[in-house]
């Protein structure tokens, strides 16, 4: 959610920044922010004036009774009482514009950065830099789904039985895979002085409203039926969550946090869901790094936190890009952008594995998460990243470490996670 000083102050840079995200439909939200915006204030200043003239003479109702002048005193009190009735019906004006206005700028979308590419969706995204070499076997690799039943490690025939498509069963050293690259995740950023933790699965509608667009909200989130509760998409949301109506020290900032959890999306859209895969799934887990800090001090974490993920990607011998996201593909919180993806030697084109967005004061705004400075209180600015989603980073490490006979072999970062094996192969 934006500053309303923006709208009040520069109404066509609001405008602006919504027809490069392609949503003129809500152009029309900016004016009638402004007029709400104008007329609730007229409705407070209003209401200002009358509670102090209703002070007054409320102040004169006393002393009119103990000079005796009964009638006069009845009179002043007949008008103090059409004050408050005006003030209360200036109040129910005042709640309701406000409720509007709220309503109507959780749906504006956040100034996006000057150097975000404009562009319509995200066949628009532009390539930044590719590290490691791109390699592609003279031999045939496998579909994941096959490489990993092949080595007795997948059974989406019994997740199908119990649970629907979508679901899975990792089994035997693929799930144990599967679990090392986790932990070496959480080390991973232990390492880089990142605290981790373990957040609740589950958070309320204020809470995910505070940190993901309606849009978002609709098409990810599962509700607990008859519960304000819901499982969340990314341990993002619950753990800038954790910060809601709290006011923090500046020089307790930056807080930078790595967790871990299970992740929960219905996948609704175009994309769908694999019948065989694991690429897109309901059910996953995840490493995720999040910061609070000032500022000034956003971008600089911007950069060190997506070349995290490329570091940790590059440590277990695969190739990945970073690709910038363009505005059509920017979700309306974000500031900036940019996807981590993995090189697929089968397919020999690249996939997402990792996302890193700065959002400003966005989510602190709708969260209300400030810090206390000597001038008052400021709303943080919030980044997210995601170090490793799997079992889609399994599928990149799976591939670059395929070998012609069916094995796969371990990268060596991860093998003290697998008791010092090198290799899994084929039973």
């Amino acid at each position: 959610m934006i500053d309303i000083k923006l709208i009040r102050e520069n109404r066509e840079l609001v405008k602006e920044n919504i027809k490069k995200k392609f949503q003129d439909k809500k152009l029309p939200l900016v004016d009638e922010v402004y007029e709400l915006d104008k007329e609730c204030r007229e409705a407070k200043q209003e209401g200002d004036k009358l509670r102090a003239l209703k002070n007054e003479k409320s102040a004169l109702i006393g002393s009119l009774m103990r000079e005796g002048k009964r009638d006069e005193a009845e009179k002043i009190k007949a008008e103090v009482s059409d004050y408050g009735n005006k003030i209360l019906a200036l109040e129910n004006k005042e709640e309701e514009l406000s409720k509007k206005i709220k309503e109507d700028m959780m749906v504006i979308p956040n100034i996006m950065d000057d150097s975000v590419p404009v562009g319509e969706d995200d066949s628009k995204n532009v390539e930044n830099k590719k590290y490691g070499e791109p390699v592609v076997p003279d031999f045939e690799i496998p579909y994941h789904a096959d490489i990993c039943e092949k080595l007795c490690g997948l059974d989406k025939e019994s997740a199908g039985r119990t649970s629907g498509n979508g679901f899975y069963y990792l089994i035997g050293d693929i799930a144990r895979l599967h679990s090392a690259m986790l932990s070496y995740a959480r080390d991973f950023m232990i390492d880089r002085g990142f605290t981790y933790a373990i957040p609740p699965f589950m958070i309320r509608s204020d809470v995910v409203t505070g940190v993901m667009s309606f849009e978002e909200m609709d098409a990810m989130m599962y509700k607990i039926e008859g519960e304000d509760l819901y499982l969340i998409g990314t341990s993002e949301h619950s753990m800038i969550g954790k910060f809601k109506d709290q006011i923090i020290k500046e020089d307790e900032l930056p807080i930078a946090m790595t967790s871990y959890s299970p992740c929960f999306r219905k996948e609704v859209g175009a994309h769908g869901l694999e019948e065989r895969g694991l690429y897109r799934v309901h059910q996953f887990e995840k490493q995720e790094m999040v910061v609070l800090c000032k500022s000034e001090e956003g971008m600089d974490w911007y950069n060190k936190m997506w070349q995290y993920t490329v570091d940790f990607f590059r440590s277990l011998d695969v190739p990945v890009r970073t690709l910038e996201c363009c505005s059509g593909d920017l979700a309306d919180l974000k500031v900036k952008s940019c996807d981590v993806e993995a090189w697929s030697p089968r397919q020999k084109k690249y996939f997402e594995v990792g996302s890193c967005s700065i959002l400003g004061d966005a989510q602190a705004r709708r969260l209300g998460i400030r810090m206390k400075t000597e001038e008052g209180n400021k709303y943080v600015t919030t980044l997210n990243n995601t170090v490793l989603a799997t079992p889609r980073g399994l599928i990149a490490v799976l591939e670059n470490n395929y070998n012609e006979d069916g094995s796969v072999n371990i990268p060596e970062a991860l093998r003290p996670y697998m008791g010092g094996k090198a290799k899994i192969e084929i039973k």
